[in-house]
């Protein structure tokens, strides 16, 4: 790589939260002139030893699935043509799900050949990478990438991972924001995570309580954000649901 990258960003494109903070990220080095070099993780491969029928709410493998076909066009761009689209694409991605509205019926669409050649065409790509999504040959560097970044940070997180002042600057799993911040508020956001994450024993500061995210397609904006106690996706965490409520949780946030 001949850019020298202040922040890697390892990204799925079908993690919400990966999406909110990649898009402060976005404003940190619009202010700062971080560069930044958008790269892999996928949940799906990330996941692949597990029963995704008992491990996890319904809907859960659909959607990593889809981040995983979206990926493989990724990789085939990046191969194509450099770390330069990747930016765009990933941005492209995001607008064309998660800005949509609550009730489009962008799940059920996610993922497929049609929806990324709508996307590629969006940002300016050649629509005919859109066929890598079919590709399973783009996996292997998809989990080496995966891999890459859970060495950097222990197994046991999840997406986003950032590096700063890679290879050797501290990485760490998120932050996990559910509002995007205002462009007064990204940087010294951001420089208070590095103050956390420079320092050699600083492992951990997580709660589970926080705002519905604030992204369109869930249906989250609003002037008074609702409180939930999240359960990280695992259906090991939400065994006390009542039954069918995991499928009508889902259907909402279609």
């Amino acid at each position: 790589m001949s850019t020298q990258y202040n922040i890697e960003f390892f990204w799925d494109p079908v993690c919400p939260f990966a999406w909110m903070t990649s898009r402060w990220v976005v404003k940190v080095a619009a202010q700062t002139g971080y560069q930044v070099d958008w790269r892999f993780i996928s949940l799906r491969l990330l996941n692949k030893q597990k029963d995704y029928a008992t491990e996890f709410p319904p809907e859960y493998e659909h959607g990593h699935t889809a981040g995983l076909r979206m990926l493989r066009v990724a990789a085939q761009v990046r191969s194509a043509l450099g770390r330069e689209p990747m930016g765009p694409l990933y941005e492209g991605y995001g607008r064309a799900y998660w800005d949509q509205p609550k009730g489009s019926g962008m799940r059920q669409k996610l993922g497929t050949v049609a929806h990324i050649t709508e996307v590629l065409n969006a940002v300016g790509l050649p629509p005919a990478f859109a066929a890598a999504a079919d590709d399973p040959k783009w996996d292997a560097e998809l989990e080496a990438e995966t891999e890459l970044a859970l060495s950097r940070t222990g197994r046991h997180v999840g997406t986003p991972i950032i590096t700063f002042e890679p290879p050797d600057g501290p990485s760490f799993f998120g932050p996990v924001i559910s509002r995007i911040p205002s462009d007064a508020e990204a940087v010294p956001l951001w420089n208070a995570v590095l103050t956390l994450a420079k320092f050699p024993g600083f492992a951990e500061l997580k709660r589970s309580l926080r705002e519905v995210p604030q992204l369109r397609i869930l249906g989250g904006l609003g002037a008074t954000p609702q409180q939930e106690d999240w359960q990280g996706g695992h259906r090991a965490d939400a065994l006390s649901a009542r039954p069918g409520e995991w499928q009508q949780r889902d259907a909402n946030r279609r």
